[in-house]
């Protein structure tokens, strides 16, 4: 069983960003309006540059991955439940119900897929797949959802080019389809800028840990309870489903499905919440809870099918 000690390594930076935003926002250093304006910066500029970068430098046709069909699955199931919960048990209008289903399906693959999966598995190339599906299939039709609720279903033609993810993530597919060499400066440009998404992000969460968004009733917090066991739980329990009783996966193929199944809610989910207004305390808690608990969950799944 591989011990918590490795993985740790991957954690570690996520804590300890979250911290110096908690920090921060403790000393009152950045302002009443910090965590805002940081969420705004990350949203608007940072993400977009590192999405364009990252697609643009990856070829399309790694979706044709037969794992892929284990992990959109769990997506797809812990996705559609926490969406169901969402709306029958805790009567959420539609874009909190489509952030809760974001929520309990939508893995932290980048900057802690990498560090894990190579500490467990030696090899991070399933990462590529997982970040292409959660970046051009599942974020536009999170994000599709959210903007027309805001602007009004009259505005849903002009999305693409009004919201700066989607717009990126448009770019960045065209790039990569055509081949086209990015100039070195635009390249350089957008690594500076896009490698601010991250760590920006994480001290905005930390920062929104002292000024809480207001959480009333015990709902809310069954509701995080919920998200976070679809997403730690059941997720993984899916994707083993699928990849080991219906695709018959090699164990090697089917260990790693399972494992970035298992991995945490994204902090993006956070920064959607926070840029829309809408269950921001809820996008928190399930952060950080499906984090911690997934530094056990993981070492359960590298144990089991290790």
């Amino acid at each position: 069983m591989p011990s918590l000690h490795p993985l740790l390594s991957g954690f570690a930076p996520i804590w300890a960003l979250t911290g110096v935003g908690c920090l921060l926002g403790r000393a009152g250093l950045l302002g009443e309006h910090a965590e805002q304006v940081l969420n705004r910066f990350v949203f608007h500029a940072a993400m977009p540059a590192a999405l364009f970068l990252l697609i643009g430098h990856t070829p399309l046709d790694r979706f044709a991955n037969p794992s892929m069909v284990a992990f959109t699955a769990s997506t797809v199931v812990a996705g559609g439940l926490g969406l169901l919960a969402a709306s029958r048990l805790f009567g959420r209008a539609l874009p909190e119900r489509t952030l809760a289903g974001m929520a309990a399906g939508y893995v932290n693959s980048a900057n802690l897929g990498i560090p894990v999966a190579t500490q467990v598995l030696g090899d991070a190339s399933f990462v590529g797949p997982v970040v292409l599906f959660q970046i051009l299939v599942v974020t536009p039709a999170v994000l599709t959802v959210l903007d027309s609720g805001r602007a009004g279903p009259r505005a849903a033609l002009t999305l693409p080019l009004r919201n700066p993810i989607l717009l990126a993530v448009g770019l960045g597919a065209v790039v990569s389809a055509t081949g086209w060499r990015v100039p070195a400066e635009l390249n350089r440009s957008c690594e500076l800028l896009g490698g601010a998404a991250v760590p920006t992000a994480l001290v905005a969460l930390g920062l929104s840990l002292c000024h809480p968004p207001a959480v009333t009733g015990a709902s809310r917090y069954l509701e995080t309870a919920t998200a976070v066991a679809l997403k730690t739980v059941v997720q993984p329990l899916t994707a083993w489903a699928v990849g080991a009783l219906l695709l018959d996966l090699p164990p090697r193929q089917l260990l790693t499905v399972v494992l970035f199944s298992a991995l945490p809610t994204a902090q993006n989910v956070f920064t959607y919440a926070r840029e829309y207004d809408h269950g921001a305390a809820f996008a928190r808690d399930t952060v950080l809870a499906s984090t911690l608990l997934s530094m056990a969950t993981l070492s359960l799944v590298g144990w089991a099918l290790g």
